[in-house]
Order: structure tokens, then C-alpha cells, then sequence
């Protein structure tokens, strides 16, 4: 009896320690990836904010005629922006509290050490002056729309000095120029959690945008634009 307790207890320990295992490997398809899995996050996630951007550049010239895509696609940037700032904002906690392994990986370069402040700022302040636009209408606009074109001036030169720093990682995830870095593209652990975070900005975004189109009516009236010519 003793032998076949213990034959019992032993095959118990092993299955809860291959349940153990077994989390463990779920927690990293989640969680884990280290450096290169932060990487490829920050570097997908700029990717797609790069298209977003484009599209936001071709509504300002227009502005008139497509107000109504300038303020949806503001919006779901919200989603994407705010997992770029978490992406690039856990690189940096990570490595100045001397994790091993982000300090083999190294900083970022100087320049976009420099600029990050002035990027994360005028970030905040872009989408606070621009939902709070939406919220308070056309007619009680000044001084929020001024704040909004210095705050988005500014958002626009030091974002793309930004995304211009990153592009030679991006070139070298996507397998532009040359050969692709398989290791950070695929080859990481947390792909899954890393899809997830990436769905979820844009699905949040999404749904931030289509709950406040109802809000955009104030704006995309023809008559708005005609009053603002009017006192300039």
C-alpha cells in the first residue's frame, strides 16, 4: 500500500508540475519576448500609425470637405498612440531600472532619448485640445482651436523626427533592404499577447470613433467653415 501511495503521489506532483509548466508557456505566449518582443510591438504599432497619420495629413489640406475623416481617424489613433507611448514607455522603465536584459539590448538613440519628452507632451496635449473640440462645438472653439494647431505643430515636427528614427528597426523587422530579423519578427515568445495588445488599441480606438460620431454633426456643417472663413 505504501509503495502504491507513493506511485499516487509521485504521478501528482508530476502532473501539477507540468500544469506549472504548462501556465508558464501560456504567461509567455502572453507576456514574454523580452527586448526583441518589445521591438517588434513598438515597431508594427508605429508602423501602423504612420498610415493613420498619412491619411490625417491628406484630410488638413481639405479640412472642409473632409472634416468628418480628420475627426473619426483622430480618434482611433487614440488606441494605437496610447500603445506605442506604453511600448516605448516600458523600453525605457525597463532598461534605466537595469534589467539585464534591456541593457544588453541598449538604448535608444540619443536623439530620440531627446525628443521623447517633447513627443509624449505635445502627444497629450494634441488629442486633449482635440477631443475637448469635439466636446465643446464650433461656437466656443477659441482658445482650444489655437491651442490645438500650436500643440499639433509641434506633435507633427518631433513625431516624424521620431518615426524617421525608427524606421532603419522597421526596415529591418519588415525585411526591407535586406534580410529579415526572423528573431524579431516571429521568432519571439508573447506573439500572441503582442497581437492582442495590438487588436485591442485598435479595436478600443475603433469603438471610441464610432460611439462619438453622433458628436461630429456640429462640425462637419458646411455653415462652421463659412463662419470661420468669415472672421478671418
Amino acid at each position: 500500500m505504501g509503495t502504491s501511495d507513493d506511485v499516487m503521489v509521485a504521478r501528482r506532483e508530476r502532473a501539477a508540475a507540468d500544469a506549472g509548466v504548462a501556465r508558464l508557456r501560456q504567461a509567455g505566449a502572453l507576456t514574454g519576448g523580452g527586448p526583441d518582443g518589445n521591438e517588434q510591438l513598438t515597431t508594427v504599432t508605429g508602423t501602423i500609425l504612420i498610415v493613420l497619420l498619412a491619411v490625417i495629413g491628406f484630410t488638413i489640406p481639405q479640412l472642409s470637405q473632409f472634416i468628418w475623416l480628420h475627426l473619426f481617424v483622430g480618434l482611433l489613433l487614440i488606441g494605437p498612440v496610447a500603445l506605442k507611448m506604453a511600448s516605448t514607455g516600458y523600453r525605457f522603465v525597463r532598461y534605466y531600472t537595469h534589467d539585464a536584459a534591456y541593457r544588453r539590448k541598449g538604448p535608444p538613440e540619443i536623439i530620440l532619448r531627446l525628443i521623447a519628452p517633447i513627443v509624449v507632451l505635445s502627444t497629450v496635449g494634441v488629442f486633449v485640445t482635440g477631443i475637448g473640440l469635439l466636446i465643446v462645438g464650433p461656437t466656443d472653439r477659441n482658445p482650444m482651436l489655437l491651442l490645438h494647431k500650436l500643440t499639433f505643430i509641434i506633435w507633427v515636427v518631433f513625431m516624424s523626427l521620431h518615426v524617421l528614427g525608427h524606421l532603419p528597426a522597421a526596415a529591418k523587422a519588415l525585411g526591407l533592404g535586406g534580410r529579415a530579423d526572423t528573431h524579431a519578427v516571429g521568432g519571439t515568445r508573447g506573439t500572441a499577447g503582442r497581437w492582442l495588445a495590438l487588436t485591442g488599441a485598435i479595436v478600443g480606438g475603433l469603438v471610441l470613433a464610432v460611439a462619438l460620431v453622433p458628436d461630429f454633426a456640429a462640425w462637419t456643417s458646411h455653415t462652421v467653415f463659412l463662419h470661420h472663413h468669415h472672421h478671418h
